[in-house]
């Protein structure tokens, strides 16, 4: 399976008025989190919420800031979340994606909503 890439919308939550940032990003199943880089963060003033370690993917351990909130919009689809600064594109990761109800098409390298529940996004709560 090659890379995945999808577009997104981002947009402060607390800054109605500015204009949302529209985006590639990364879709990463191995990932957890919604990474932006530093430039969008700035672009979208978000506020920095606290520090977070995290492990990158050569091993090493870093600490970086952790701003939002930020309403991620995908199609018909949206959630409401917290992005580490890092990296120098955006990396969508499972939990923003799963909020979603997005699902990985591999053969066709796209990102899509659950074709099970094309409407409402599906989450199980047990």
């Amino acid at each position: 399976m090659g890379l995945v890439y999808t577009e997104i919308v981002l947009s402060n939550l607390l800054a109605p008025d500015l204009e949302p940032y529209k985006t590639r990003a990364l879709a990463d199943t191995g990932a957890l989190h919604l990474c932006i880089p530093q430039h969008i963060a700035l672009q979208l003033q978000l506020k920095q919420l606290e520090e977070r370690e995290v492990i990158i993917a050569d091993g090493s351990r870093r600490m970086v800031p952790y701003v939002g909130p930020i309403k991620v919009t995908f199609k018909n689809r949206n959630c409401f979340a917290g992005a580490m600064v890092l990296g120098e594109e955006v990396l969508l990761g499972a939990i923003p994606m799963e909020d979603m109800d997005l699902v990985v098409v591999p053969s066709l390298l796209q990102v899509t909503v659950n074709p099970l529940s094309p409407n409402i996004p599906l989450s199980v709560a047990k």
